[in-house]
């Protein structure tokens, strides 16, 4: 495939994964309460929950620097994109990245942008958007929304043993890439490094 023909077809692949990304996102901000949810299965339960913090919840650093971390490391990986499709890599390790990407810039959008345009969301009201009074944080200030829970195993007393953590589309984008790279990729991920390392030598 030309060159021209994979920037295109990736560019198209981000795009789609951020807008079922931020679909997803906008549809349950402005119709759940925080910590609403809806059992779809035993095993998987759409479940309202907003974190500052990494994927899957995980919180380790300053909102602030967790923020222009995940930018900084967005602009790497579209560099690293731009030189695979420069060299014609397979399109199938190109569609990989572009799922880092694109999970990148989801979660990255939440944060830059969602304490601006929504009301705080609260156990007892549901968030509008665009609120008279502004937004309910600061610019880079936002919170992650994720919505897709699968509390599939439990103990003899209902607790949740595995998986407990509640996550979104571009979280998933993100996993399902790193398993890609590991299970198919990893010839290709090591090529790159080893140019890499010529170069610089």
């Amino acid at each position: 495939m030309s060159e021209k023909k994979n920037r295109l077809l990736v560019g198209l692949f981000i795009v789609l994964i951020l807008l079922i990304d931020q679909i997803s996102k906008f549809y349950i901000k402005l119709h759940f309460p925080l910590g609403g949810y809806i059992e779809i299965l035993p095993w998987f339960q759409i479940c309202f929950v907003e974190n500052p913090g990494m994927a899957f919840g995980w919180e380790f650093f300053d909102k602030l620097f967790l923020t222009l971390f995940r930018i900084i490391v967005a602009g790497v990986m579209c560099y690293y994109l731009h030189k695979l499709i420069k060299r014609h890599a397979k399109t199938g390790y190109l569609l990989t990245i572009a799922l880092v990407i694109a999970g990148a810039l989801g979660n990255i959008i939440d944060c830059m942008f969602y304490g601006l345009i929504f009301s705080e969301s609260t156990p007892f009201s549901i968030a509008t958007f665009m609120p008279e009074n502004g937004g309910y944080a600061p610019f880079l200030y936002g919170k992650v929304v994720d919505m897709l829970y699968f509390p599939l195993i439990h103990n003899d007393m209902g607790e949740v043993l595995f998986f407990k953590p509640v996550f979104n589309i571009a979280d998933s984008a993100i996993t399902i890439a790193v398993f890609l790279i590991l299970i198919f990729y990893r010839k290709e991920l090591n090529d790159s490094l080893e140019k890499k390392e010529k170069k610089a030598a």
